[in-house]
């Protein structure tokens, strides 16, 4: 389980998270929302290390890991893939694997690894020896996940993975994150701005604005409860 409590991010003299608490559990979506801003990348950053914490505690399994470096974090088995689409882009799709495969946990051997992601990315293997930079951003998007879940990880950390994609990609990303979750029993968080979307395959969801956690409760429920113009709606705004 992955825990949260009162933690405090600041870039100098901006805070960009205030006391925030939270758990997400294992084998299911925990889902992170608020509108661009509102400190949905600084909380998985902090949350992998990558981000500086001024107060509050980390928890994976009950163990602080408030101070390790994010190098010390992915050997626990937490995987984070950041906004941007951040790839090694003049390196081939493959090598991108493979590379990402050498710092896991390789609990799977490299070829069956591979052919584990082609044969649910089909269109990867077709681009195995295509730069990355030169793929759609779809494609760039299915390599950055076979990235992150070729090393096997615990913890999975996924900010906006459907940004600038078109609905039809985000259906397919989003019917794959649910589908790993599931079958791998592992602790997965999605960041997102676009809240009907995660609640809708997430057990769970937390609302920040500005830096504050505003609003929590089962995903079901924050759907039901007026979903994208009741209480969730007005802590966007």
């Amino acid at each position: 389980m992955l825990e949260v409590r009162g933690l405090q991010v600041s870039y100098g003299a901006v805070r960009a998270l205030e006391a925030v608490s939270l758990t997400a559990a294992p084998g299911g979506i925990t889902a992170i929302l608020g509108a661009n801003g509102a400190g949905k990348s600084s909380l998985l950053r902090a949350i992998s290390g990558v981000a500086p914490v001024a107060g509050g505690q980390i928890l994976l399994d009950g163990r602080d890991i408030t101070t390790l470096p994010a190098a010390a974090r992915a050997k626990l088995g937490l995987a984070h893939a950041m906004e941007g689409r951040r790839l090694f882009r003049q390196l081939t799709v493959e090598d991108n694997l493979k590379l990402a495969w050498s710092f896991g946990a390789r609990a799977t051997p490299l070829p069956a690894a591979i052919a584990e992601i082609y044969g649910r990315f089909p269109i990867l293997e077709q681009k195995a020896r295509t730069m990355a930079g030169l793929l759609s951003g779809g494609q760039q998007q299915m390599v950055i996940l076979s990235c992150t879940t070729i090393r096997s990880p615990r913890y999975l950390l996924l900010d906006e993975p459907s940004l600038g994609l078109a609905p039809i990609i985000v259906q397919q990303i989003y019917g794959f994150i649910t589908e790993y979750a599931q079958r791998s029993g592992i602790t997965v968080v999605i960041a997102e701005q676009m809240a009907t979307l995660a609640l809708r395959v997430s057990r769970h969801g937390f609302v920040l604005r500005r830096g504050r956690l505003v609003l929590e409760g089962d995903s079901r429920t924050l759907l039901e409860g007026g979903g994208e113009s009741g209480a969730l709606a007005a802590s966007y705004l």
